[in-house]
């Protein structure tokens, strides 16, 4: 499975699963901040532990491009869409 996915998963896993947390610990008319914070939770978690994740989709991407500008190496617009054009 790509790791784009797999990283994705795991973070809406982790939002849910402290959604239904706080969902379940605070009165039902403040699901509003129920949500807030289990975004910012989920936040924080998964820029603390899915570490290992992100590079893994930051080495996808990277890989992509790679073959991207290998197919298209003449392209005048992929350089500055890149910002590498000067």
């Amino acid at each position: 499975m790509r790791s784009w996915i797999v990283y994705s998963l795991v973070r809406v896993g982790i939002f849910a699963a402290v959604f239904a947390l706080l969902y379940w610990l605070l009165p039902p008319e403040f699901w509003w901040l129920a949500a807030i914070c289990a975004a910012l939770i989920a936040l924080s978690l998964s820029y603390i532990f899915l570490g290992g994740l992100r590079q893994r989709v930051t080495d996808d991407l990277a890989v992509r491009a790679r073959r991207r500008r290998a197919v298209h190496p003449e392209d005048p617009d992929a350089e500055a869409e890149d910002g590498e054009a000067g």
